[in-house]
Order: C-alpha cells, then structure tokens, then sequence
C-alpha cells in the first residue's frame, strides 16, 4: 500500500495542482496565480502525493503573525482517506514552528464537511462574509483557530 506523502510545493507540481483545481473549484486559480505563489516568500504550499500522483494540496499566506489558509483541496475520489487532515497538520506545525498565533480561513456555508474537518482541528466560526463566493453565490463563513 501507497504511504501519502506531504511535500512543499515545487514549480513542476503546477499542471497537477491546476487539474485539482478544476475538479475541486468552479473558479480555479490560473497558472500564473500558482507560479506568483511560489515566488512569494510569504506563501507556504504542501502537495499530498500518492504513488507519485499529487492528489492534493493546500496554502497560506503569513501575515506578520497570522496565517491565512488560502486553499485546501483534494481530488473527490481521494477524500475521506485523511489527506485533508494531513495537509491542516503540516500547515499547523509549519504555523508553531513558524510564532505564529492564529489561523483564518473563509469556507462556503454549505461546504457542512469542510466545516466539520477545520472544526476537529479546533477552527471556530467567527462571523461571515456575505456573498463572498461566485458560482454559485453564496456567504462565507470565516473561521479563527488559535495556536498554542
């Protein structure tokens, strides 16, 4: 059996990561968002890879001493295998290693299994962004963990 391994993100594990993009989002990020992310020395990206295929992926972006997740998505056929929960960990003890003392993050209100994944990783609600979303439109909740 495969082991899944979490990685940081490299500039030749784009076309992957725009494939899961188009499976998991109705309005994907470019290439070009990707290549400007790696280049950005205040962006963190982890890749779950699986028998060599990149099956998901998540990042950041810290802010002074705040974190704010930008993107967690793994590929349909691959979710409930804990790979979501893999990637939160990496990006948590990145976050402690790194002082940081919160993390935030916007998800789709009706996105109820999102909701309850960064829920087990202690995120809490803390208010909504109306209309937030395109495609279809629809609120935010945004969501704070602390960092011990």
């Amino acid at each position: 059996m495969n082991q899944v391994i979490i990685r940081g993100m490299k500039k030749e594990d784009i076309d992957q990561i725009i494939e899961i993009e188009k499976k998991c989002f109705s309005l994907p990020w470019s290439r070009d968002a990707f290549v400007n992310e790696l280049k950005n020395d205040l962006a963190y990206y982890q890749i779950a890879e699986l028998g060599g295929k990149i099956v998901g992926y998540m990042g950041m972006w810290k802010v002074i001493d705040e974190c704010h997740i930008t993107n967690v998505a793994v590929i349909p056929e691959y979710r409930k295998q804990n790979i979501a929960s893999m990637l939160i960990e990496k990006m948590v003890d990145i976050c402690v290693c790194s002082e940081i003392v919160s993390m935030t993050l916007e998800v789709r209100e009706s996105n109820i299994p999102a909701i309850n994944l960064y829920k087990k990783f202690g995120f809490v609600s803390a208010g909504k962004r109306p209309r937030y979303y395109q495609m279809p439109l629809e609120d935010a909740i945004i969501m704070w963990k602390k960092i011990n």
